[in-house]
């Protein structure tokens, strides 16, 4: 497009907007695309392995899963966010700073990853996982030479961005599954993450857009420093949430039971792809319009309406069919798990709520907030669920993690007051839950009128009722919404407006 400035600081011009609505809504499309057929490959990974490990195997991998992940986080944070939300007018050095720093916390989080993984196997005493866990390590080299794909993700240019990115979750899964059905197990999964890995970065490397050169400068060290730091204990609060009652679950419950929180986590994630997709296309257009009040909450009501719009049919429909899926999918094995599903699934919709709300506070370069809102959702994590998991166990912590998310959202409405209205954020979120009820309701009442024993062709239809009565009812109660968002993909004229 020609208002977009590829090689230049500027990005979109704000007097453009509706060149910038259209980008974003394609966007939106492109990588709306790509993550829910990314997290599709993933699940089927998930399902596959599975079916094919045992339970304590897979709860060995869920260890490995939440270590490495939580850890990976604290290695990403802020650098990123910053390059996307800075405007140097040397674009080539601001790529070179970034990869430097990206590289230089790569390489610290590989040994932090290799003395580490044998800690936290003493933690969940689970000497299993001490092997596969450093192999994993190796990926770290890999993910800093990705770091190109922030000047696309900057320029927006999504096709190139997720064209390379589709690299890893297709490799993965195709070495995964060979291996799975080849008997080796964990090491399958670890051997198909690392070339995903591996083969992306090659990829992403060969077609840079600039060299990939290390530049240093303390003042630019300050000035990441000073974004990324509220970033990084957010994310060590996220560390805490998530290792705490994986901790607690694998020395009282065992690795079964870890398992089964990874498979809850697993699935109930699929609500959210949809307010991942939108904030992350939205991330850059909203750091070009940073100053524009009106913008920034126009985007906020609509992008937090349409992802709830996905989130809350998904989030219900887990509690609602999660002992069909277990039943006549993955197996009775995992019945012990049924109500921790529910749970999940019921916490997902909830969390939707102004769920992408970090993303205008990192535009704006204000990420206290962000640091403040995680350490109320850790403290509430630790008071409520934690305790709940220790005494009456995985069915009483999925409520406290439901009870933990409430709080969480509440905090996050009361850090936005100042700049989007309360009463205006709940009112749009309601909106975006109201289709979802009237299906839940009639599927309950089919069930209260069933007779006989159930099989998986009452389940189906149940689920078909279900999936029409929320896209009916989302039609007409969202028509102008939807009606809105599709124009700007039909290249349509559509003006901001109200509704």
């Amino acid at each position: 497009m020609s208002s977009l400035e590829p090689s230049a600081a500027a990005r979109f011009d704000p007097a453009l907007v509706p060149d910038l609505r259209r980008h974003t809504a394609r966007g939106t499309v492109i990588n709306g695309m790509f993550l829910i057929g990314a997290n599709a490959l993933g699940l089927v990974k998930g399902l596959v392995v599975a079916s094919l490990l045992a339970t304590s195997t897979y709860g060995v991998w869920g260890l490995l899963g939440v270590t490495l992940g939580t850890l990976l986080l604290l290695g990403s944070v802020g650098i990123d966010d910053k390059y996307i939300q800075q405007d140097d007018p040397d674009q080539k050095r601001a790529f070179e700073i970034a990869f430097t720093l990206q590289s230089l916390l790569a390489a610290l989080f590989m040994v932090i990853i290799v003395v580490a993984i044998p800690i936290f196997s003493l933690i969940y005493d689970q000497p299993d996982m001490i092997a596969p866990g450093i192999a994993l390590a190796a990926a770290m080299p890999a993910l800093a030479l990705q770091t190109p794909l922030w000047v696309h993700y900057r320029r927006m240019d999504f096709v190139k961005q997720r064209t390379l990115q589709v690299v890893d979750p297709v490799v993965s899964l195709v070495v995964t599954t060979v291996l799975a059905l080849a008997g080796l197990e964990i090491w399958a999964l670890v051997i198909g993450a690392l070339a995903g890995a591996w083969s992306a970065a090659i990829a992403i490397v060969a077609t840079s857009p600039y060299s990939l050169r290390f530049r240093w400068e303390r003042g630019a060290l300050a000035e990441y420093t000073s974004f990324s730091w509220p970033l990084f204990l957010a994310a060590l609060s996220t560390v805490l949430v998530a290792q705490v009652p994986m901790a607690v679950t694998s020395r009282q419950l065992g690795a079964a039971a870890v398992g089964g929180i990874a498979l809850a986590l697993n699935v109930s994630q699929f609500a959210s792809r949809v307010d991942d997709i939108v904030t992350q296309t939205l991330y850059p257009a909203i750091c070009a319009v940073k100053d524009r009040a009106d913008l920034l909450f126009e985007s906020f009501w609509k992008s937090n309406r349409l992802a709830l719009l996905w989130a809350a049919p998904c989030g219900t429909a887990l509690a609602l069919f999660a002992a069909d899926f277990v039943h006549y999918v993955i197996g009775n094995k995992w019945k012990f798990a049924i109500p921790l599903l529910v749970a999940f699934g019921l916490t997902a919709v909830v969390n939707q709520v102004a769920f992408n709300w970090s993303a205008f506070f990192r535009a704006r370069g204000q990420t206290r907030p962000i640091a403040a809102a995680s350490l109320v959702y850790m403290a509430a994590v630790m008071a409520i669920a934690v305790p709940l998991l220790a005494v009456s166990g995985l069915t009483a912590f999925g409520v406290g993690m439901g009870l933990a998310t409430v709080v969480f959202v509440l905090a996050r409405v009361w850090f936005l007051a100042p700049i989007f209205p309360p009463r205006a954020v709940l009112g749009h979120a309601a909106r975006g839950i109201a289709p979802t009820l009237p299906a839940a309701a009639a599927v309950l009442l089919l069930r209260l009128l069933e007779s006989g024993n159930r099989t998986p062709l009452v389940a189906v239809a149940e689920l078909a009722a279900f999936i029409a009565i929320v896209v009916a009812v989302t039609i007409v109660s969202e028509r102008t919404l939807l009606r809105e968002s599709l124009g700007y993909l039909r290249r349509r004229n559509v003006a901001a407006g109200t509704v």
